[in-house]
């Protein structure tokens, strides 16, 4: 497989299905915001977090992946067979918080980002899900986007505040708890 074509030299790209739009569409911000958390999500892999963490969030960068896929997608005339997000997909992600919440303190404040960088990755990933997540719902105000997607996204969001919350838990880190002036 060639790297580079050429084919989008003069800043318009093809999406599956063989549609040309320009690269500042839309769809091309959404897929790419998707592929921008997904390089986040592998850096907070990398950060040492426990195995079953790591396992998770390798399932989270697989339907990632599967999310750029549909998004890359023309909705209207893409024939090729893309794999398709579950509600068992997103079903991980609420046991997954259920079962960090079960072991973390009641959250009584807002939580500032920061604390170490493993923390700190999982506040900038969920910022940037949340910037994929507007992005994806204006898309869905103007082609097909897939429900699931959509909650998939929100959802994603809510883990990665969890998880920042159960790093700074295990390695007894104090949240920074942000306590306005008033």
């Amino acid at each position: 497989m060639k790297i580079y074509t050429k084919t989008g030299d003069k800043g318009i790209t093809s999406l599956i299905g063989g549609t040309r739009i320009p690269k500042h569409h839309i769809r091309i911000e959404s897929y790419g915001t998707v592929d921008e958390l997904n390089s986040y999500i592998g850096l907070i892999i990398d950060q040492g977090n426990d195995l079953h963490d790591k396992d998770v969030l390798k399932q989270i960068q697989d339907r990632l992946f599967t999310i750029g896929s549909a998004l890359a997608s023309d909705p209207d005339k893409s024939k090729m067979i893309i794999p398709d997000l579950q509600n068992i997909d997103i079903q991980l992600l609420e046991d997954e918080i259920d079962l960090m919440n079960n072991n973390l303190p009641e959250l009584k404040h807002f939580i500032l980002p920061g604390g170490n960088n493993a923390i700190s990755f999982c506040h900038i990933a969920r910022c940037v899900c949340r910037r994929a997540e507007r992005l994806i719902v204006q898309l869905a105000e103007e082609s097909f986007v897939d429900e699931l997607i959509i909650v998939y996204m929100n959802r994603l969001s809510d883990y990665l505040f969890v998880l920042g919350r159960k790093i700074a838990n295990d390695h007894q880190i104090p949240e920074n708890k942000w306590i306005p002036r008033i």
